[in-house]
């Protein structure tokens, strides 16, 4: 059983890793990969048809407000998620997408009917379900609260060469900590040459790194499907899923 979150700064490539992760694994399980990056754009890179068209769960109103019984400023904590992945999000090649939408931030705006079913449903993925998660994460790991976030088999922390990309695997290494996650690694990309790793090694303290990818100045701003074509992409990609498909 794998339960891995992608993370990292924005911009550092966690979505492309995330889908090609999602499709190497569902080659040999079933997956659900959900997408809880504002950002959204893990369907459309694995391919999904119409990904344009996949509804967020944060945007099902009539649902959350059903399911919490949202009356007069009231609402269970704890609603049914069950059937969710099931009956409300699609599946394209063995994998089950799940599409988180927006959180709400800020003041008394975070205790709301949409947040309680949204982390309702991470813990119910985490704990609950058999099936490959990769969950492409927003900068940082706030989709995880305490009570689910040691149900994650390992936390992946997408870096480039990039002081401020450090600086942010610094802050979210810190975070995992907090929360009692115990497998935390790192994985440097857009790297060009040895000196770019070096960077990374030396600059990354206290965090295993599964591996190196390539920069690939196609991937720049990639918004298109993984296909056939990106097979160096996904070599590179396949030996960092080896490791992360022997943690136990």
């Amino acid at each position: 059983m794998n339960k891995i979150a992608i993370t990292g700064k924005g911009g550092v490539g966690k979505t492309t890793i995330a889908a090609v992760l999602s499709i190497l694994f569902s080659k040999e399980k079933k997956v659900i990969a959900v997408d809880a990056d504002p950002d959204s754009n893990l369907a459309a890179s694995i391919g999904f048809p119409e990904s344009e068209k996949i509804i967020p769960i944060s945007e099902m109103k009539d649902l959350i407000n059903k399911r919490t019984e949202y009356k007069n400023g009231f609402f269970k904590m704890n609603p049914k998620v069950e059937d969710i992945p099931e009956k409300f999000c699609p599946e394209y090649k063995n994998i089950r997408l799940i599409n988180m939408g927006v959180m709400k931030k800020g003041g008394s705006g975070c205790f709301c009917p949409e947040n309680a079913f949204i982390k309702t449903l991470v813990g119910h993925l985490i704990i609950q379900r058999d099936e490959v998660l990769i969950m492409d994460m927003p900068a940082g790991i706030e989709n995880l609260s305490r009570g689910t976030a040691s149900g994650v088999d390992a936390v992946s922390i997408v870096v480039e060469p990039d002081i401020k990309s450090i600086e942010t695997a610094s802050r979210i290494e810190k975070l995992c900590k907090d929360l009692k996650i115990k497998k935390v690694f790192a994985i440097g990309n857009k790297v060009t040459n040895k000196n770019d790793e070096n960077y990374i090694v030396d600059n990354i303290k206290g965090i295993e790194i599964l591996g190196f990818i390539c920069y690939d100045s196609n991937f720049r701003n990639f918004r298109g499907a993984i296909s056939d074509d990106n097979i160096s992409l996904i070599n590179q990609i396949d030996k960092i899923k080896s490791k992360l498909g022997g943690l136990r």
